[in-house]
């Protein structure tokens, strides 16, 4: 797995036996001095990890993470404090800036090379996000950063213990400072039917187990659907660096060791559930960006664009299982007149209004899309053009029915008569169809019910 790790110590023997651990690996390697070298390289190169030394003069550590931290372009860059410090205190600090991890010096070479690893394959999912939310931001939707001083949140932890100790040790730190609910679970088979019945936001599992294999445990809930993006840290023995090597290659986001230190535990779990609260800001974003991407913002129908691709997919897929698909095209009559006699936000409101009725007389899996100003599609997979025609002529009684009610800006109603003209046409799904002639075929029938007098359907000649 090829990364750029950026190694930061104001000794230069330090920086070349890391550097040497990290090449030998096929990573490459940045170094810096100082603090301020150190920012102005994350700066310059982004790195995918930083591996950062405490005690340095001028700026030592932990001010240079919390500096990463609270710059929204850098604070996803992974931080791994390596230094001589090794009290718990030392690491509840470093944890608290924001830090990811907290090594002793010198490193063990399989913990630091194992924690290498699973933080740049976090660094590389949250890069493929961040690259598809920067579209996503651009459409107007919220940063997904999240303050690093935050220290409580609403949330749930599943606590895997046999004995019980563990969880009553956990479950008061977590639940009365960082405001978390806390569920036991005596096994597996628990920790599994925990996950399918809420989303889980953190497991602690315990490694001493004895009748459930902890590191299988890891590596089914990394895999499962309801729990992939759940955060995972486990619970070792002192030095057990052989367990913690091979928890983080099978999918573990960290690890305490025992005696479990609250203060650690504690720091440990919200900068876990605070990546994680990241990662779904990122994918809501995406979610969001691609539903813009994908539909009509005034009405919320899809625009043409996907309509098009579709529709596509449909009649193939109608072609395979020979079933027709009917199109129906919608207009709007005299559409330019309201929004000359009334104004273009009574015309505005006119549309949407169409839409909500439109959305209401056709069945769920039918497609609505706004394809023009005031022209709309309607495709019914599996539909005939007798049935498209009886549909057509329901949309077409739904805009006659009742006039369209009009709010204005100044709290006055207006009253505006509405009709449609609709165009039908079908693919009957004996052979592959073109639905760019489908769409022709539906427009000419279209064209001929404006030219009989409009608020009337036609049906294509077959």
């Amino acid at each position: 797995m090829s990364a750029r790790i950026l190694v930061v110590d104001d000794v230069a023997a330090n920086v070349k036996l890391l550097e040497a651990k990290l090449k030998a690996e096929y990573y490459t390697v940045l170094t810096a001095s100082n603090g301020f070298d150190a920012l102005r390289v994350a700066r310059e190169e982004q790195p995918d990890l930083i591996l950062l030394d405490v005690m340095m003069p001028r700026m030592d550590g932990f001010e240079v993470c919390r500096r990463l931290k609270a710059d929204p372009e850098l604070a996803h860059i992974p931080v791994v404090m390596v230094t001589a410090l090794d009290q718990p205190s030392d690491r509840v600090r470093g944890l608290e800036v924001g830090a990811d991890d907290f090594l002793t010096k010198p490193p063990n070479q399989l913990a630091l090379l194992a924690r290498v690893r699973s933080l740049v394959r976090v660094k590389m999912m949250i890069d493929e996000l961040r690259m598809r939310d920067e579209t996503s931001r651009s459409l107007g939707l919220d940063s997904p950063w999240l303050d690093p001083s935050a220290r409580r949140f609403d949330g749930r932890v599943v606590v895997v213990d046999e004995r019980g100790p563990l969880f009553e040790t956990v479950k008061p730190a977590l639940t009365e400072r960082v405001g978390l609910s806390c569920l036991r679970a005596r096994g597996r088979e628990e920790a599994l039917e925990a996950a399918r019945a809420a989303e889980t936001d953190l497991f602690l599992i315990d490694a001493a187990m004895v009748h459930t294999e902890a590191l299988r445990l890891c590596s089914e809930l990394r895999s499962s659907p309801d729990t992939r993006h759940s955060a995972l840290v486990l619970i070792v023995d002192d030095r057990d660096y052989e367990t913690i090597a091979r928890a983080l290659d099978l999918g573990a986001n960290d690890y305490v060791m025992r005696p479990v230190d609250e203060h650690e535990l504690i720091a440990r779990a919200l900068s876990q559930i605070r990546r994680k609260r990241f990662s779904e800001r990122l994918r809501d974003n995406m979610a969001a960006g691609l539903r813009m991407a994908a539909t009509d913002p005034m009405t919320g129908l899809y625009n043409r664009r996907y309509a098009g691709v579709h529709l596509s997919t449909l009649m193939r897929r109608g072609a395979v299982d020979k079933a027709p698909l009917a199109a129906l095209l919608l207009d709007i009559d005299r559409f330019k007149s309201i929004n000359d006699r009334y104004g273009h936000p009574a015309g505005d409101a006119v549309i949407v209004e169409v839409a909500r009725r439109m959305r209401e007389k056709i069945r769920n899996l039918d497609l609505a899309a706004r394809i023009g100003g005031e022209e709309f599609l309607v495709v019914m997979p599996g539909a005939n053009q007798a049935e498209g025609l009886r549909v057509a002529e329901r949309l077409r009684d739904a805009m006659a029915a009742a006039p369209f009610v009009i709010t204005q800006n100044d709290g006055s109603s207006l009253s505006i008569e509405v009709t449609i003209s609709v165009g039908v046409s079908e693919s009957k799904g004996l052979e592959p169809d073109d639905p760019e002639d489908l769409l022709r075929r539906a427009d000419g029938a279209l064209y001929e019910s404006k030219r009989m007098g409009r608020n009337r359907v036609t049906c294509a000649a077959a």
